[in-house]
Parts: C-alpha cells; structure tokens; sequence
C-alpha cells in the first residue's frame, strides 16, 4: 500500500548532522511590533555536547519533525511532533540530542511586555504570564491551530515575509500567493501568522496550568520510546501494533505503554493516530485527494473510521477541511485527549 506523500519541506529533506557544517538555523518568517515566528532547524546529535541557553522572550514551539529533550529547573522532558516547547523570559534551558540527530520546529517569540499587554486584553485565564510547565503534549484541543500553522508554512514554501524583510506589504503578499488551491484553504500574508501566533499564546497559557510536570523516565527507556517515535512519524501508514511496537523498544507491553505515555503524554495508539492525522490534513490541503485513498494510504482501515476520527479531531469532515469551511474555528472544550 502506497504510504502517505505530503509535499512539503519539513517532512520530505532528511536530516543530516552534515548542511554546510551548522548545527542550528533559524531563519525568520514574519514578524512585527511585539512578534516574530521563525522556521527552526537544529541538525545536533548525539555526539553534539548540549549548552546552556536563555529565552530573552517569551517562546512557544511548534515541533514539526525530529524529537530531542528540554531541560529547565523545572524538569525535563522529551519534545515530539506536534508537541509545544514552553519558554518563559529569562529562562535558561538545554536541548540535547542524545537519542537521535536533529529536529524542525515554528517558534514563535514575543516581547515580555507585548505578551502581558496581550494577556490583559484577552482576558485568559491563567495562574500567571510564566509557564508553569515545559510542554504542552500533542493534544487534539492543538491539533486545527498547529496544522494551519504547518500548512501555511508549506504555502508559502517557507519564504520570508515582508516585514522580515524591509519590504512592502504587497511584495510580501506576493511572495506567499504561489499556490491558488491553498490559498482558498488559508489565506497568505503576515496577519495569518500574527492570528496564529495570538490564538497560539492564549491557548498555550490556559492549557499550560492544566499540564501535569513530567516526572522524569530513566534514560534508558527514554531512548527506546525516541526510537519508536521517530520510526512512527517516518512511516505513519504502517500497521502497528502494542506487541510489536514493544519488542522494537525491548520493553514488556506493560512498560513500554507507561514509559511512551508519560514521556510523550499520549497512549501509543493516540500518538499514531494523531500522527496519521497531521499527514492527512497537510495532504488534504495541498492536493484534491480521494478520501477513499487518502484513508487507506494513511493506515485507516476504511474510510468511515477515518471520517470520525478526522471530525472528533479538527471539528469537521475531510471534505470540508479540504474546502476551507475551518479557516476561523470556534474554540471547543478542553479534551486532553
């Protein structure tokens, strides 16, 4: 069965420790007064020795490919697809590659005063402007926000908007106006990426208080379950099963689902679904696909478990997903699942 085809940077280069000798690229999108979202590749491993750094702003993460581990004084933890990286202004923090070479993220970063001038006029509710956790998992209240966010990436083939670049707002427009199919899906420009960014920061800060601090794993089974994870987000389509996924990661059933699910925060069967869902999204958007097919080709036994699992998890059919009828979606209730 022919596997998934998603045509879009992030998931289509391989990551090497070997473009042109940098170990970190971060190369900006967008920004404007307050804010900025940059395009974030790291191609460390785990012969790269971590280093101490510090967010000079406030920081939320989208990680779109790769895994690798955060650490603070307030713990750490393993950073996975559609996972959110939490930094609080002044933080200090490592990432360290010691399972795996490399990851992608969208990181959005806000000035310390824009972002609590944004918190009181929203009004969110939350304990405090810092975030009291490292990680928001991928959770299905995430899911629409982060696929507009992968997919707006892809259209505009990651290129860097006009107020990144001292240009007009038209040039601008025009840089991001190559994919008319897309564009009746999520409109281009800069203010997709401020609305995204917005509606990112508020949810992060609501969703962060309801976040349990990881506890930490040993670092032995740390291993196993990045090594399943990044077998998962390669090959999404393929039949897994908890026996098997078990003895790849040479763990007991039992172990090896507690250890996957306090370090990714989802079951093995949850992750896989969600990762065949973001394959599906992004492809949904970008081609006029069969759903038919489309449901096969990402591992879903036939297409009527695709369409609810679809619906419960970005508030609509594929169809209309494909359409555009989500472009601006009403908030649903929290579910952590």
């Amino acid at each position: 069965m022919a596997k998934i085809a998603v045509k879009s940077e992030w998931m289509t280069r391989p990551l090497t420790q070997e473009q042109s000798g940098i170990s970190l690229r971060n190369r900006t999108l967008a920004c404007a007064d307050g804010w900025s979202v940059s395009n974030v590749i790291c191609n460390a491993g785990p012969g790269d020795r971590a280093f101490e750094e510090k967010h000079s702003k406030v920081c939320i993460a989208m990680v779109t490919e790769g895994t690798f581990q955060y650490r603070s004084n307030l713990g750490r933890v393993m950073m996975t697809p559609g996972s959110l990286l939490l930094g609080s202004a002044g933080q200090h923090f490592e990432c360290g590659h010691e399972h795996g070479v490399g990851d992608r993220c969208l990181s959005f970063a806000f000035d310390p005063g824009y972002f609590d001038d944004l918190v009181a006029e929203t009004g969110v509710k939350c304990l405090n402007t810092r975030f009291p956790v490292l990680r928001i998992p991928p959770i299905r209240e995430m899911s629409l926000l982060i696929a507009r966010a992968y997919i707006h990436w892809a259209k505009t083939g990651g290129k860097v908007l006009a107020s990144a670049q001292g240009k007009s707002a038209a040039e601008g427009e025009n840089l991001a106006s190559n994919s008319s199919k897309l564009d009746r899906v999520f409109p281009t420009g800069i203010a997709v990426w401020e609305e995204i960014g917005l509606e990112l920061a508020m949810r992060a800060l609501e969703l962060a208080d309801d976040c349990v601090p990881n506890q930490g794993s040993p670092l032995a089974a740390e291993a196993r379950v990045t090594r399943i994870v990044r077998m998962i987000e390669s090959r999404p389509g393929q039949d897994y099963r908890l026996c098997m996924l078990a003895r790849e990661a040479k763990l007991s059933r039992y172990h090896f689902l507690r250890v996957f699910q306090q370090l990714t925060g989802l079951t093995p069967h949850r992750y896989i679904i969600r990762t065949r869902l973001k394959c599906a999204a992004t492809q949904l958007a970008q081609e006029q696909s069969s759903i038919l097919d489309l449901a096969l080709s990402c591992g879903f036994g036939d297409v009527s478990n695709f369409n609810h699992a679809f619906r419960a998890e970005f508030g609509m059919n594929p169809r209309s997903f494909q359409k555009g009828a989500g472009q601006n979606p009403s908030r649903r209730a929290h579910s952590p699942c």
